[in-house]
């Protein structure tokens, strides 16, 4: 098998022996993963080869990838040891229909970019519309088994707090504001998920990510999280650009991956799973404390400098408490803390 960092291998091994996942619904299928060179959907197929190999699981990737040299140099490890992943090349839009069958599907290509929500909001909607009808196009045509579509927190708009979020708690959000790109085309690609689910019989099911890190996250990522992490390695202060009142929950990569394949292989058709670790709620501003303590040679200082925020695509405040008691009905746990997300994500990048 391909070598990993430690602590990668040691993710893969953990979500490899998640005894209550239904693994053999797998074996001898076909995966399509879209959104396949961003952290989440690489670990997922990372995750997929990885049991497979060690399982003798049969299981085939296909990945749908806008930039093949990209993917062939992210998956190297896998392909060198002749992991059975293929690339399918083209846009989420208009990607051609793969060769073969396609057993179940992940849809996590989007534009994540706090920035682009604001600077590109036409392009913003588009792929999240224009691709899901594309992805749920080929799951009808294929008489897939399941869909996973990857949504987000932000479809709850902006809590306040008052009350725990499930998945049938809902504020209002202001179509009018540019920022609003994001969370109203995840919103509209859920409800494409529900109509196909109903109307065509696609066996659609959608996931409501917190927002998710672990090894794997780009140095230059421009999320509040990680800039956190990096000031604290360089040993520089943590400057926040809002006052951190902002409260939510957050969820490690692996525990991401168990929860897709929770609700892949067990989730019901037309219905959403919140998936977030409890455990982690707190403020950005007691993030960027735990930060400052614990990532780095030596502890760091943390200042605010709120001037400027509302040109940087900030989320609105929220205060976001999600309920994933249905996600754990499936089975699903999540197994690394806020503090340990950081350590393990550190020890990577």
């Amino acid at each position: 098998m391909w070598p990993e960092h430690d602590v990668v291998t040691d993710d893969l091994e953990r979500i490899r022996t998640t005894s209550w996942l239904p693994w053999q619904q797998l074996h001898g299928r076909t995966v399509l993963v879209t959104g396949a060179t961003g952290l989440i959907g690489s670990a997922l197929i990372r995750a997929l080869l990885w049991y497979s190999a060690h399982s003798d699981a049969g299981i085939r990737v296909v990945a749908l990838v806008r930039d093949p040299a990209r993917a062939e140099a992210l998956f190297a490890g896998p392909l060198a040891a002749g992991a059975p992943l293929t690339f399918v090349h083209g846009d989420v839009e208009t990607f051609g229909t793969p060769d073969g069958p396609v057993d179940h599907v992940v849809h996590g290509a989007s534009i994540t970019a706090s920035a682009d929500f604001v600077a590109r909001p036409v392009e913003t909607i588009a792929t999240a519309l224009r691709g899901t009808e594309r992805v749920l196009e080929l799951a009808r045509e294929k008489q897939v088994r399941s869909v996973a579509y990857l949504s987000s927190m932000e479809v709850y708009a902006a809590p306040d707090g008052s009350r725990r979020i499930t998945e049938s708690t809902f504020d209002g959000l202001d179509p009018m504001q540019v920022r609003s790109s994001y969370p109203e085309s995840k919103r509209m690609a859920e409800a494409l998920c529900a109509a196909y689910a109903a109307e065509h019989a696609v066996p659609a099911r959608v996931l409501r990510l917190t927002q998710t890190f672990g090894p794997g996250v780009a140095r230059g990522d421009a999320r509040v999280f990680a800039q956190l992490a990096r000031s604290a390695v360089e040993g520089r202060d943590i400057v926040l650009h809002t006052t951190g009142e902002t409260r939510r929950s957050y969820l490690y990569t692996a525990d991401a991956v168990t929860a897709i394949l929770a609700v892949l292989l067990g989730g019901a058709d037309g219905e959403a799973y919140n998936a977030a670790n409890e455990a982690t709620y707190c403020s950005i501003r007691e993030m960027a404390d735990l930060v400052a303590r614990t990532v780095g040679a030596a502890p760091v200082n943390v200042r605010v400098e709120a001037h400027g925020a509302a040109t940087r695509g900030y989320a609105p405040t929220l205060k976001m408490d999600l309920d994933t008691a249905k996600l754990q009905r499936l089975g699903w746990r999540p197994t690394v803390g806020l503090e340990e997300m950081y350590r393990r994500m550190t020890a990577v990048g």
